[in-house]
């Protein structure tokens, strides 16, 4: 390879990393077998149920969740109406497991369309229904236990790996909760 060539490339590698940009790399064993037992177990957690049979009954159209997503988008900080999932018996319940251990970066649950339902921060949209955390997760009604990459998240400043399980009711999935485990904090 000739010098220039070599060059090149370091400052292509030089640049890629000092923007922040890093290769996603998978998920560890120790936070895939998490994924399948405590993780998966928050499923079944009879508050979460509750909720999201609750906000199921409500019949919602994906064009009203849709229209909801693109006002959670163009606002800026937190709506109250973003708040009041924040502060619910849910999302305080989901602020307890998140104080539980220091790897809960972040917790929030969708319904059976993959609208938030409870969170413990704010999301960057409300629908998550277009994007795999929820499809393959809920899948289909099937219920699957999902762990996404490992990535580095500009916003907290820390490599986080995005673990999705179904919420459960009996064996039919009704909604699905993504849990953000900082993988620094994860011993």
């Amino acid at each position: 390879m000739s010098r220039q060539k070599t060059i090149t490339i370091a400052i292509v590698f030089a640049v890629v990393f000092s923007c922040g940009w890093a290769v996603a790399e998978e998920a560890p064993q120790q936070l895939k077998n998490m994924a399948m037992g405590e993780f998966a177990r928050l499923g079944t957690d009879p508050v979460i149920v509750a909720v999201v049979k609750a906000e199921n009954a409500k019949g919602k159209t994906l064009d009203k969740i849709k229209a909801k997503d693109q006002e959670w988008t163009a606002t800026p900080g937190i709506a109250d109406y973003m708040k009041a999932l924040m502060d619910s018996p849910c999302g305080k319940h989901l602020r307890e497991i998140q104080q539980s251990a220091p790897y809960y970066a972040e917790i929030f649950v969708m319904d059976n369309q993959g609208a938030n339902v409870a969170m413990t921060d704010k999301t960057s949209d409300y629908w998550q229904g277009d994007e795999a955390k929820f499809q393959k997760s809920f899948n289909g009604g099937s219920g699957a236990v999902f762990v996404d990459e490992v990535e580095f998240d500009d916003s907290s400043q820390a490599y986080l790996c995005q673990v999705s399980v179904p919420v459960m009711d009996g064996t039919r999935a009704i909604g699905a909760i993504t849990i953000g485990v900082d993988m620094d904090q994860l011993q």
